[in-house]
């Protein structure tokens, strides 16, 4: 069973008490200005040593096990602007996994050694207008041509992609083979020549964090820009996406806590037809089941990582905690909102923002409906069980 100690409680507060001095405060300005100081706040995030807590020692890092990228993913959640938790997840858990267990050592040295340090923002490039969550039909490409990659096609949803400095990319290097053995994970400085950011994308909910659309015409990058080796990029995008799903619900999950306590203080306090919210029975069963929900989603998840320390293969475990979130998520801040009533309704309500920002979830890494047919594949239902 995980356990967490005093160094899990460190890494807690150390995160917490950064998001009360640095985040908080500024939180209501950032998402109604629809962006942040990225660089500046990254800067800072790196000082205290939260961007590499699971990344080697040699490139800045901690070199703890994922269970403390929890607790940092946990605290994350807590932020009252859901868009800097996605911010700091694409950089953590999304853009460099990869880079930091397949890179070269120059590689690392030159693109995660300052990615820890919050001296550069990352961003990671997979979706594509045809290919959100279907990653096997990417369409852009990166020919090879005397010692480089020459990269042309588009990426689109790209969290951090108005001011990030390089991407990791998903690129079909390899035409004559399968959609699973085409691909390449390549890093991409994003003030190359060729590289558009096309525009900046309006969105429902993570607001202060910036998502674009970006294209690639003739962009070329040295071919050790590679990571790993070439042709596995499917895999390594599999094995990232495991702990963008992780670093997701344990993020949502505290929203999600969130969403209840905010609710049960202002059902105490709110007064309707001579009593308490509270005191109708309806108001506080719907949310002791709601509590209960949140609580068996914790579980799946510690369960999940617990297996992700030991060396476990989690690609059915984090499907189902992703799945599982993706269906709490639509349904706890939702009943909520609706015993605030028409302050629920208030966009500037705490619990309209977490409406907002949890959303996407359900959407982003993975669909839910992808996550059923992982786990389809997985317990043998469909086709070859999914170890490709």
């Amino acid at each position: 069973m995980l356990e967490f100690t005093e160094e899990h409680s460190s890494i807690r507060n150390t995160v917490r008490r950064f998001i009360e001095a640095e985040v908080n405060p500024h939180a209501d300005e950032w998402e109604e200005a629809e962006e942040f100081p990225t660089h500046e706040l990254f800067k800072k995030a790196g000082a205290v040593g939260i961007l590499g807590i699971t990344k080697p020692l040699e490139y800045g890092g901690l070199a703890l096990d994922y269970s403390y990228s929890a607790v940092y993913a946990e605290e994350l959640g807590h932020s009252l602007s859901g868009g800097i938790a996605t911010a700091f997840g694409v950089q953590t858990d999304m853009a460099t996994p990869a880079l930091a267990k397949r890179g070269s050592d120059a590689l690392r040295a030159e693109f995660l050694a300052p990615a820890v340090a919050g001296n550069v923002v990352a961003c990671i490039g997979v979706s594509e207008v045809g290919a959100g969550s279907d990653v096997a039909s990417i369409k852009t490409a990166a020919r090879k041509d005397r010692g480089d990659y020459v990269i042309n096609g588009g990426k689109m949803w790209i969290s951090n992609g108005i001011k990030a400095d390089w991407m990791c990319l998903l690129a079909n290097t390899d035409p004559d083979n399968g959609p699973h053995k085409n691909k390449s994970l390549i890093i991409v400085p994003m003030n190359t020549p060729g590289v558009q950011r096309a525009r900046k994308l309006k969105k429902m909910g993570v607001n202060s964090d910036d998502t674009a659309q970006i294209f690639f015409d003739d962009v070329r990058v040295p071919q050790r820009y590679c990571i790993g080796e070439e042709g596995r990029g499917f895999i390594y995008q599999m094995e990232q996406f495991a702990e963008e799903r992780m670093f997701a619900v344990s993020r949502t999950t505290s929203q999600l806590q969130d969403a209840i306590d905010a609710t049960i203080e202002y059902t105490k306090e709110r007064q309707a037809f001579g009593r308490r919210l509270i005191d109708n029975q309806w108001i506080h069963y719907t949310l002791a089941e709601l509590a209960t929900e949140v609580e068996s989603l914790r579980a799946l998840n510690y369960h999940c990582i617990e297996a992700y320390v030991a060396g476990k293969d989690v690609r059915l475990l984090s499907a189902m905690a992703k799945l599982k979130v993706g269906k709490v998520l639509r349904q706890v801040p939702d009943t909520c909102m609706q015993f605030w009533g028409g302050a629920g309704y208030l966009r500037d309500s705490r619990i309209n923002r977490i409406l907002r920002d949890t959303r996407l979830v359900a959407i982003g890494g993975g669909a839910n409906e992808v996550m059923m047919q992982v786990i389809a594949k997985e317990l043998g239902m469909i086709g070859e069980k999914g170890r490709k």
